[in-house]
């Protein structure tokens, strides 16, 4: 996006507290506090009370990134973002076609709300897709829901970094890309399929990185996310 590099480095590094309770994720952003000023809270934690452990995180002076990865009719979807807007937080993804990401921005409203498009996850590699039915690579078809995004006037694009460089090219600076499936040097990549370094999802136009496993799982949280900080900032 243009300006991003306005954005400071340690906003650009989103914490994923993908953890089994609420205990643990608030432990975990606790932990955190002072190093990394921005949390993802995904399905795992929906049904157990993350809309208002969001809630908790924002009134602490956080940034929180919704994952809820909203997927219905367009009606149903315009609400449910609507709902979303009431909890503060700052990004919000969504799956789906046209009438489904014109309905999201549309429940967003003048909110500051940011509404995110799923391209492909990071998870899937071409394989998945064939069994999927998809002919294309898995670059024509985030390319294609990129572009899509952008014409239905989202924000931005969840994509793997490996697809970044082209989407920033065919984009343009003004759409976020925000990049799932980092792994710093040597680490184990689970059960991700397109992952990149840090430094290296950034060069390729990345604007903001979401880590989970890396930090979370490491013998020290706070090192571990310092570690990536450092290599950010050094890119």
């Amino acid at each position: 996006m243009s300006g991003r590099a306005a954005i400071p480095v340690e906003e650009r590094l989103i914490a994923a507290l993908d953890l089994p309770s609420i205990e643990e994720a608030r432990a975990a952003a606790a932990n955190l506090r002072g190093v990394v000023r921005f949390f993802k809270i995904g399905l795992q934690l929906f049904p157990l009370g993350g809309a208002e452990l969001a809630r908790e995180l924002i009134a602490q002076g956080n940034r929180v990134f919704l994952d809820f990865k909203f997927y219905d009719i367009g009606e149903t979807v315009r609400n449910a973002v609507a709902s979303a807007v009431r909890i503060g937080a700052d990004f919000l993804t969504v799956h789906g076609d046209r009438e489904i990401l014109t309905a999201a921005m549309e429940g967003r409203g003048n909110s500051h709300l940011k509404i995110l498009c799923v391209t492909v996850l990071t998870s899937l590699d071409q394989k998945a897709l064939q069994d999927m039915g998809y002919r294309g690579t898995v670059e024509q078809l985030v390319l294609q829901r990129a572009l899509l995004a952008r014409e239905a006037g989202c924000d931005g694009v969840i994509a793997s970094a490996r697809e970044a460089a082209d989407l920033r090219a065919a984009l343009g600076p003004d759409m976020l890309i925000v990049t799932p499936g980092i792994r710093p040097a040597g680490s184990a990549i689970n059960d991700q399929k397109r992952v990149m370094t840090p430094a290296g999802a950034l060069a390729a136009g990345a604007d903001y990185l979401v880590v989970g496993r890396p930090v979370l799982r490491a013998e020290d949280p706070r090192a571990a996310a310092l570690s990536i900080l450092k290599e950010m900032q050094e890119a």
